[in-house]
């Protein structure tokens, strides 16, 4: 018997019974999107929906779902139901959120993106490590050195130039990771721990006792959104996708290059051999070590580059450990990817989703405190790790120090 198939259909059943008991609405009750704003140059209508039909019409889907995985299924039509599931979850917990009250759609989705940025970097700096078989817990550090290095040189030579320093510290700090674990063969975890505490205590010490008495270090112009022409006028597509910032574009571009660089092309294929049998790469003639120092230095500028977003993406200053750990859910978001940029950068979104919806109902005053909204894709993410729904596999060589013969 397929123990992820009966799980899976299991959850897809109890959801569509959450969805019957537990989000009911009036039945005469509607939820509004707003889709246009009043400076879109084309306007579309709001999308009205019952919000109990709507409910009931997804709780019928989902338990078709999980009935369905029940009597037959397997394989990818296991996560593509589950996928749907969720998707429809989310929706019917909006439906029901917003019953006899507007929001604005467009604005809700273009924030999902915007604070799944960092994330998503965070993820793809995880994913070039441990592809090459390095475990990269120093993530969050490289992020907050980067908003640091961003804010500073930013605020002394311009942004440009702050972005430029921001990836070269994160680089810095990678190459050091590097020289730490794999030259002297560190404990992983134990070096991204330590290289975390030194930047924390680093920065807030700066913060506070420079950055307090010459505020103008701590000054810098972020960057703003900027439209695509014709593309950035599309309803509900354009504002979030092509009416973004420097770093929202950044980060779709990086997740794309890496995606094809790992899976598409022959460097690609080696750095995955590292990771997964270093010792049989190292007799095809690969350089295991080269390999894994080039990938952890790249990762930490692209880290550094997503540490820019907390300064010159969003305030413009830096605040003591402003990246909230930040890192460390990028690397949940790496697992819940299952190691693939394209799966990170999903993972990215559903966090960013639950950021954006939490502070959503706060303003709703939805009976659900907002911060319960927060914990559900670190449940998930638990979930996935501990293989319910099919079991999370990393590089067969992930932590392992490697010593030539």
């Amino acid at each position: 018997m397929d123990k992820r198939r009966i799980i899976s259909g299991f959850a897809l059943v109890l959801l569509a019974a959450v969805i019957m008991f537990f989000l009911d609405a009036p039945w005469d009750s509607v939820s509004t999107f707003k889709i246009s704003r009043p400076r879109d140059n084309w306007a579309v209508g709001n999308l009205v929906l019952p919000s109990q039909l709507f409910n009931l019409i997804a709780a019928i889907i989902l338990a078709f779902l999980g009935t369905r995985l029940f009597l037959r299924g397997g394989g990818r039509w296991t996560g593509l139901s589950l996928g749907i599931g969720l998707v429809i979850l989310a929706m019917a917990f909006l439906v029901w959120a917003t019953a006899g009250k507007s929001i604005s759609l467009t604005g809700m989705l273009q924030a999902t993106v915007v604070r799944a940025v960092p994330i998503a970097l965070a993820a793809l700096g995880g994913i070039l490590c441990e592809r090459v078989a390095v475990i990269n817990i120093a993530i969050e550090g490289m992020l907050l050195a980067g908003a640091f290095a961003g804010a500073l040189f930013g605020s002394l030579l311009g942004g440009w130039a702050g972005i430029i320093c921001a990836m070269i510290t994160g680089g810095v700090f990678g190459l050091l990771l590097a020289v730490l674990v794999i030259t002297y063969r560190v404990d992983q975890i134990i070096a991204g721990v330590v290289i975390n505490l030194f930047v924390l205590g680093l920065t807030s010490y700066v913060s506070s006792q420079v950055f307090a008495e010459f505020r103008w270090l701590n000054k810098a112009t972020p960057f703003r959104a900027f439209k695509i022409p014709v593309l950035g006028d599309i309803p509900l597509i354009g504002p979030v996708l092509f009416n973004q910032n420097l770093f929202v574009y950044g980060a779709l571009i990086l997740v794309t290059m890496s995606t094809y660089y790992l899976f598409y092309t022959r460097m690609g294929l080696r750095a995955r051999a590292v990771g997964e049998h270093p010792r049989a790469a190292d007799t095809l003639g690969i350089d295991v070590i080269k390999t894994r120092y080039a990938h952890v230095i790249v990762a930490g500028m692209i880290a550094g580059f997503g540490g820019a977003w907390f300064t010159l993406g969003s305030v413009g200053r830096f605040d003591e450990n402003m990246t909230f750990g930040r890192g460390f859910i990028g690397l949940a978001a790496m697992i819940f990817g299952r190691w693939h940029p394209l799966g990170a950068l999903a993972a990215a979104l559903v966090f960013g989703f639950a950021d954006s919806l939490q502070q959503k109902l706060s303003i709703l005053n939805t009976p659900i405190p907002s911060e319960f909204l927060s914990m559900a894709p670190y449940i998930a993410t638990i979930v996935v790790v501990a293989g319910l729904v099919g079991r999370a596999r990393p590089p067969a060589a992930i932590g392992k120090a490697y010593v030539k013969d």
